[in-house]
């Protein structure tokens, strides 16, 4: 694997939710720019993979919804690569359907493993940066985390949680030496819109876009990044929309139905049984 020639120093990073789609992306991006690399998974068949893959030396199960197994995580990253530099808080589900009819134990899920699992992240990130002061939390948001998408009422609570949460701790640390991100991709070609068609008239982002969006924002951090560069655009600018218009739009774009009645739910299956069995 070819490394991209860079001047900044190796960091150690951690990824959650690294055996697939998006984590597993940035965890590449990031060896190919010479950084030391662990990933947690709850699949832990597919972790091992993707370790495998990738090169890695520090794969483990992770269930980011257990402080405990996070902190085992973290700590045994630590002890093989080092002090931590970089917390990638990835791991995420997206679930798609009416409201009302969302099983509350999926709903539950949603809740734990998008938010909480941040939450406790950054949380144990922190406990380790702060007293070096320095370090970086990236927590993996979305552009459904600021514009409201019919279909994704519960992932799209989630998003809104983990921009708020991570603006807030990132104005409370300013200060600190740590810094706290987030990466608010469009729908990228990932499990999580298996069997969706995405808006008309804009594609879908590609996880390795996501991939170098984030290790960008290591080389070069800010409070976020959005991606794609349009759909972040329309995203920004619909703040500025009356609300009629933007619901106008939202029909010409078919966002008010991609995640109800056009999905395909034979081809989202194997998604859906996965994310309720682990």
């Amino acid at each position: 694997m070819t490394k991209r020639t860079t001047t900044m120093a190796a960091k150690t990073i951690a990824i959650t939710g690294g055996a697939r789609g998006i984590g597993y992306q940035t965890a590449e991006e990031l060896i190919r720019r010479g950084h030391r690399v662990a990933i947690g998974d709850v699949d832990e068949a597919r972790a091992k993979e993707a370790a495998d893959e990738l090169g890695l030396s520090v794969v483990t199960r992770l269930d980011v919804t257990d402080p405990d197994s996070f902190r085992a995580f973290l700590d045994r990253v630590e002890k093989q690569l080092g002090s931590l530099d970089v917390l990638i808080n990835n791991a995420g589900i997206m679930p798609t359907g009416h409201a009302h009819e969302e099983d509350d134990a999926v709903t539950r899920r949603q809740v734990e493993i998008n938010v909480l699992g941040v939450i406790f992240g950054t949380k144990l990130a922190l406990q380790r940066m702060l007293p070096r002061r320095s370090g970086h939390i990236i927590n993996t948001a979305s552009l459904a985390g600021e514009l409201a998408v019919p279909g994704l009422a519960t992932y799209c609570g989630t998003k809104f949680a983990v921009i708020g949460f991570t603006e807030a701790s990132r104005q409370e640390y300013r200060k600190s030496g740590v810094q706290l991100s987030t990466v608010r991709p469009t729908f990228t070609n990932t499990e999580l819109v298996a069997g969706t068609a995405g808006a008309k008239g804009l594609r879908n982002a590609e996880p390795q876009e996501i991939a170098r969006a984030t290790a960008d924002l290591i080389e070069r951090p800010r409070p976020f990044v959005r991606v794609t560069r349009l759909a972040g655009g329309m995203v920004a600018a619909m703040k500025f929309v009356p609300g009629r218009v933007a619901a106008g739009l939202g029909s010409a774009l078919g966002t008010d139905s991609v995640f109800l009645d056009d999905v395909d739910v034979e081809a989202r299956q194997a998604y859906l049984d996965r994310i309720r069995n682990n």
